[in-house]
């Protein structure tokens, strides 16, 4: 090298040490003034509230206003980040390991009575074993009167520490007896597996509700039960599965794929929530069909399942396209023995993808945005077949569930006079016994007299199909179009007259499947209900029959030609 050459190479690397050093002082600078910012205004802040706890004109709760503060500014990020204070550390334990303690019943608000009801009891818990049943009307809990507090109140009450013990007293409709019962909380686990059973041709199905402490190892066995019973195909539900535990997840994935894969990556601003989570164990079954039923609340965790099994070709997803969450959340202990779930990462499935679908803008007023279609980058699976990051995980076959009618909607859910539900509690009072869960239907008559306590309450509902004919009326007077065609708005109109008898006779099917379901589970509990359901589902029916066509099934995991 000659003399000019070295004196060249002496100028550049001088040029680039002056850079390097600009970059620095610029991150220097800009870490300096983020550090301020953050001290100027956590020192305002705290000025705030010594002010207001010296002159405010009423005294304030520290707990209460502070809080309210704490989860403004958390609001302003994603919905998955939240405080929990020392009174609602519990609420964080039960949603990591999915158990509590009390005694296992879902309550509910009885509209007409103004009073919290028993729901539904779980199988094999205190209020099950003690004998509450459906409608039975919660008086009060030891010397605490309950007809004045609403459903979160009574369900403080009700939870406690494991073997503490209380009196519950309540109305039971059917008698109209108040009773008194001693319970003795217990700790509760809400099944992750509510449900599985064999289907026909061989099929095995399970329905997998969320990822909780232990759950891999209860799968695993259930997996290995249904195999030993001459499963050859498998249906892994996982519609209305919110998620949970990641690793939990991985060693569920597992169960069907090899050891040594990866499966996720997380990946975040801190390098501790950089990790790769690979499978470890020696799977059961790396061959069997799978097909995994999905739908719009099928999130976090189970979209990893879902995905990975999709990203390896190793099963067919069916369904509606997932929810999209991509953020990973971990809890930290706070002083005073408080807690905060923390997003710190995004993770990604095998095929590099990652499937949130809503970019959350830090704004200060919790703007978010859904991830257009248009926005997103193809992946390939290991088959060679393209699959999209943002907005969940699209299913390789789009199958819709059959909708809800809107009276349905309303009789089960919206009825401030809770006729559906009255009437379940009558029909259980007048049975002792029902027939199997897989054989009990709804009687012709029995269906008759629903329908005839639903129109003697003076029951009423918003039917839409009246509300957007009301909207198509003002918009053609406003274009005026309305007096010329003044007759054909007219005739529409009493053709589409609120008529509740009509309209229930009109969607006889799926009330009674409600209804069905509603009875079938105060007898057999959630377990009966959903295996007596399975008959109605639209999803399974298409799933169990690709399982029965072996070629189709195949070229489903390969790619388009």
């Amino acid at each position: 090298m000659n003399n000019e050459n070295i004196i060249s190479m002496k100028k550049l690397l001088i040029l680039v040490a002056v850079a390097c050093l600009g970059h620095l002082a610029v991150f220097a600078q800009k870490s300096k003034d983020h550090n301020f910012e953050v001290a100027k205004n956590l020192e305002i802040f705290n000025d705030i509230y010594r002010m207001l706890d010296v002159m405010y004109v009423d005294t304030l709760d520290p707990n209460v206003v502070i809080g309210n503060g704490i989860n403004a500014m958390l609001k302003g990020l994603d919905p998955y980040t939240e405080y929990y204070p020392e009174d609602k550390s519990k609420d964080l334990k039960m949603l990591l390991t999915g158990k509590y303690a009390g005694i296992g019943s879902v309550i509910r608000y009885h509209q007409r009575l103004k009073r919290v009801v028993i729901d539904e009891p779980y199988e094999g818990m205190p209020a099950a074993d003690v004998g509450l049943k459906k409608g039975d009307i919660i008086l009060s809990i030891d010397d605490s009167v309950m007809t004045d507090k609403n459903v979160s109140e009574v369900s403080n009450c009700l939870r406690g520490d494991a073997g503490t013990s209380f009196v519950l007293k309540i109305k039971r409709p059917s008698t109209g007896k108040e009773m008194k019962f001693k319970l003795t909380r217990k700790n509760i686990k809400l099944p992750d597996i509510p449900y599985y059973g064999m289907r026909p041709d061989s099929v095995g199905y399970i329905n997998f509700g969320s990822y909780t402490e232990g759950t891999a190892k209860q799968m695993r066995r259930t997996f290995v039960d249904l195999k030993k019973q001459g499963a050859k195909s498998l249906l892994l539900d996982l519609r209305n599965n919110g998620g949970g535990s990641l690793q939990e997840c991985v060693d569920i994935t597992n169960i069907w794929l090899p050891k040594g894969m990866t499966l996720v990556e997380t990946k975040g601003k801190v390098k501790g929530a950089n990790k790769t989570y690979k499978t470890k164990l020696e799977p059961v079954d790396t061959l069997m069909p799978i097909i995994v039923l999905v739908d719009g609340a099928t999130a976090s965790a189970a979209e990893i399942t879902s995905g990975s099994l999709q990203d390896l070709d190793r099963g067919i997803i069916l369904g509606t396209r997932t929810y999209g969450k991509g953020l990973v959340q971990v809890p930290a202990d706070l002083p005073y023995n408080s807690n905060i779930k923390l997003t710190t990462s995004k993770y990604y499935i095998p095929s590099g993808r990652c499937i949130q679908a809503i970019n959350y803008k830090h704004t200060g007023g919790g703007y978010k945005e859904r991830i257009a279609d248009s926005l997103t980058h193809v992946f390939y699976t290991k088959n060679g077949r393209e699959v999209r990051d943002g907005g969940g995980i699209k299913p390789d076959i789009e199958v819709k569930p059959d909708t809800m009618p809107n009276i349905a909607i309303y009789l089960e859910r919206l009825d401030t006079m809770e006729v559906m539900f009255d009437y379940v509690v009558d029909y259980i009072a007048k049975h002792p016994t029902i027939a199997p869960a897989n054989e009990f239907r709804l009687s012709d008559a029995d269906f008759e007299d629903f329908k005839k306590r639903v129109v003697e309450s003076g029951f009423t509902y918003d039917p839409m199909s009246e509300k957007m004919l009301d909207e198509l009326i003002k918009t053609a007077k406003f274009e005026g179009y309305y007096e010329e065609a003044k007759q054909d708005f007219d005739n529409l109109k009493a053709k589409l007259k609120h008529d509740v008898a009509r309209d229930i006779e009109r969607n006889k099917e799926t009330l009674c499947q409600i209804i069905e379901s509603d009875i079938i589970s105060a007898y057999y509990y959630q377990s009966g209900a959903i295996g007596a359901m399975l008959k109605y589902d639209k999803q399974l029916k298409e799933a169990e029959r690709l399982l029965g066509n072996s070629e189709e099934y195949k070229k489903l995991l390969q790619p388009k030609q």
